[in-house]
C-alpha cells in the first residue's frame, strides 16, 4: 500500500488530473458549442462543486472500507472472491480507510480556496484551447493538402480509384437509370453521340473508366 502521505498525494493528483477533464468539457461545451464568453470567475462554482463531488466520492469509498473492514474482522475462512475480505485484509482496509479521508479532506480544502480553484479553471481553459487547436490543425492539414504533399498519395490512389470503379460508379449509373426520371433518357440520348466509337464495357454513365486505370 505504501506510505500513507504518498497515497494521498497519488490519490490527489489523480482527483485533479480528473477535475481539470471535467472542467475542460463544460469549458468546450459552452464557450465553443454554444458561444458564450469565457469567463474565469464564471467557471469558478462549477470548479468548486467538482472537487466536493470527487470528495464526496472518496468520503463514500472511505465508508465502504470501514464497513469491510468490521465485516472481515475475525474471519478466518478461505474468501469466496476478490472483495470478500477476511482478518488478515483488515490492516490493509484500515489503510485503505485513511487514504480516502485524507484525499477527501485535501480535495475539500481546495474547493474551499479560490486561488486553487481559480489555477484549476486556468489549467482546464488551457487544455482546452489546445484541444481545440489540435483540431483545428487536423482540419487545415487535410483541407490544404496537396497530392504532391501527402505521402501516402501514391499508395492509397489505387484504392480509391477502386472504390470509385466499384462503388461510386455503379451507384451513379443506378441513380441515372432510376425509374420514373422524366430526364433519364434524355441523358443517355444525348450520350449516346460521345460514346459511339467506345466499348460499351468500359464505360459507366457515360464516364470512361480507362481513364482511372492511369
Amino acid at each position: 500500500m505504501g506510505k500513507t502521505a504518498e497515497a494521498i498525494a497519488e490519490g490527489v493528483s489523480i482527483a485533479s488530473a480528473a477535475a481539470r477533464l471535467t472542467i475542460r468539457n463544460r469549458i468546450v461545451v459552452g464557450t465553443i458549442a454554444n458561444d458564450e464568453p469565457f469567463d474565469v470567475a464564471g467557471f469558478g462554482p462549477f470548479a468548486r462543486e467538482t472537487l466536493l463531488s470527487l470528495a464526496e466520492e472518496q468520503e463514500a469509498a472511505a465508508e465502504l472500507a470501514k464497513r469491510q473492514r468490521k465485516k472481515a474482522w475475525g474471519k478466518f475462512s478461505d474468501p469466496d472472491g476478490t472483495h470478500d475480505y477476511r482478518d488478515r485484509d483488515t490492516r490493509n482496509l484500515r489503510k485503505r480507510h485513511r487514504q480516502y479521508v485524507g484525499v477527501a479532506k485535501e480535495l475539500r480544502r481546495m474547493a474551499d480556496d479560490p486561488h486553487v480553484v481559480r489555477t484549476l479553471v486556468e489549467q482546464s481553459r488551457d487544455a482546452a484551447w489546445g484541444d481545440v487547436e489540435a483540431n483545428l490543425q487536423r482540419r487545415l492539414r487535410v483541407e490544404g493538402m496537396r497530392p504532391e504533399l501527402d505521402p501516402d498519395y501514391e499508395r492509397m490512389r489505387s484504392a480509391r480509384m477502386q472504390s470509385i470503379r466499384l462503388v461510386d460508379l455503379p451507384r451513379l449509373a443506378a441513380h441515372r437509370r432510376r425509374p420514373g426520371d422524366d430526364h433519364a433518357g434524355e441523358e443517355a440520348t444525348d450520350a449516346e453521340p460521345a460514346v459511339a466509337d467506345e466499348s460499351p464495357a468500359r464505360r459507366v454513365s457515360g464516364i470512361d473508366l480507362s481513364e482511372l486505370d492511369s
